[in-house]
């Protein structure tokens, strides 16, 4: 009896195993893209709709941004300074370099005036395209009823909380514009609008049509400031010098140049120093527009805008880089092939 007592009583004393488990409780909500109810998990952050295939994030909201309107002011102060500016390099260059290329031949005056006249109506035509009229909004689509969407009629649609309206998945809103882009490259605040679906062309042609005008400008400016420049004799004396300049004369020589350029300076006229301004704002602007130009070229080769490229590196995944995506952008609908003779053709190989 005292055996069986003292073994139920260490039994009863050993702590008894708890075992817990956990009850993952489903909700209830309504899909934004055809309005049916879905019954999700608790941690469920972005669901994609079985019916419609649109995208919902529940934790999204509305970020209230202010001073939107102070943004856009100074945008367009910026957009007036690059138009006055355009306009001071082109009436800059033909009042400083015309009579100059005129005084040598009629002929030659009449064709460069020829030539800077359709640089520069090319120029400001398409920055008033790209800066005035609309990047391109998404299509209007019916959405939020079950009769009127149709089956992955919303394939990877998302909801703007700005626009209260469906985004297509290469449709991005611009807190700046205050509206969805399609195909929204960037926004840029020297023309103080985006870039997107509907003035891509125009800005690719700005870009190409302004390093074309400021190449030709700066050209005709050193063209012609080798004919009016004055440089004195070179009176600067490196003998007492010491130092790495007193030790090379080549470099001597450089810095006595550089120093008699800058002096000359001082002598020259109006027109000289306009021309000075000129070569170096033309050859600063283009290297800005070429480097951009580039970048633009490189992604319309990927076949993405520059939100589209982030967006790839965000989620490491690799872009179909074809040729072709720069015969579609600019909008030839037919292949380069099409128009090659056949002996250049690779020919099919028949195998028996």
């Amino acid at each position: 009896m005292a055996s069986s007592s003292s073994s139920s009583s260490s039994s009863s004393s050993l702590p008894e195993e708890q075992h817990v488990t956990t009850v993952s409780e489903n909700y209830e909500t309504t899909c934004w893209g055809c309005g049916l109810r879905l019954s999700l998990p608790t941690c469920t952050s972005v669901f994609k709709c079985g019916w419609c295939g649109a995208l919902t994030n529940p934790n999204k909201q509305k970020n209230v941004t202010k001073g939107c309107w102070w943004r856009r002011l100074w945008e367009r102060c910026i957009v007036s300074f690059v138009f006055v500016f355009m306009l001071f390099i082109i009436f800059g260059a033909v009042w400083a370099v015309l009579p100059i290329v005129f005084s040598f031949s009629f002929f030659s005056g009449i064709f460069h005036s020829t030539i800077s006249a359709i640089l520069s109506i090319a120029t400001i035509s398409f920055f008033s395209l790209v800066a005035f009229h609309g990047a391109g909004s998404p299509p209007n689509i019916l959405w939020g009823s079950y009769p009127t969407v149709g089956r992955n009629e919303l394939e990877n649609y998302t909801f703007c909380y700005y626009c209260s309206k469906p985004k297509s998945p290469r449709t991005h809103h611009c807190r700046t514009c205050g509206k969805c882009i399609l195909d929204m490259d960037h926004h840029c605040p020297f023309i103080g609008n985006c870039v997107g679906a509907d003035n891509h062309r125009c800005f690719i042609a700005f870009l190409i049509s302004a390093l074309a005008g400021t190449s030709y400008a700066s050209i005709m400016s050193i063209y012609a400031m080798s004919h009016i420049w004055q440089m004195p004799s070179l009176t600067y004396s490196f003998e007492n010098l010491d130092g790495p300049i007193g030790l090379f004369p080549q470099s001597r020589r450089i810095v006595e140049i550089m120093i008699t350029a800058l002096s000359s300076l001082l002598f020259q006229s109006s027109r000289g120093v306009i021309l000075v301004y000129i070569i170096i704002a033309s050859v600063s602007v283009q290297i800005g527009l070429s480097i951009l130009l580039c970048q633009q070229l490189y992604y319309i080769y990927e076949g993405e805008t520059y939100l589209g490229h982030l967006n790839l590196q965000a989620h490491s995944i690799e872009a179909k880089k074809d040729c072709q995506n720069l015969v579609r952008f600019f909008g030839f609908p037919y292949s380069v092939k099409r128009f090659l003779p056949n002996s250049l053709l690779p020919q099919k190989i028949h195998v028996k």
